[in-house]
């Protein structure tokens, strides 16, 4: 089955400009736990995982989080990220995605992040 649906697929021009401020203001996001709405790819949380302690991407496409999914195994693979990096799938407005995230992350997270959602 194609997915013809490309939104999380792109890098959009949000993430580039996020992606360029954590660049230049890694201050911002280390030591910190977040969790990513909207991940897309991955890039972002990604790009937080090196200065993280824990990062967690979420997206509600199933094909999107494969494709985290296998971005996150070759980060891990390169040895460049210091955080805990995981993918969750989360719908807006589904109880039972949310409820899966807060039962695996009961603390929380530090903070919250998104670009283009």
């Amino acid at each position: 089955r194609a997915d013809y649906d490309l939104t999380g697929q792109l890098v959009w021009p949000g993430a580039v400009l996020m992606n360029t401020y954590l660049s230049e203001h890694p201050e911002t996001v280390k030591g910190h736990s977040l969790i990513e709405l909207g991940s897309g790819i991955g890039i972002t949380g990604i790009l937080c995982s090196r200065f993280c302690k824990e990062v967690v991407l979420t997206d509600h496409n199933d094909e999107v989080l494969e494709i985290i999914k296998k971005n996150i195994e070759m980060q891990s693979c390169s040895g460049n990220a210091d955080a805990v990096l995981t993918a969750e799938k989360l719908e807006w407005g589904n109880h039972d995605h949310l409820s899966n995230i807060i039962e695996k992350h009961p603390v929380g997270f530090d903070l919250i992040l998104g670009a283009d959602i």
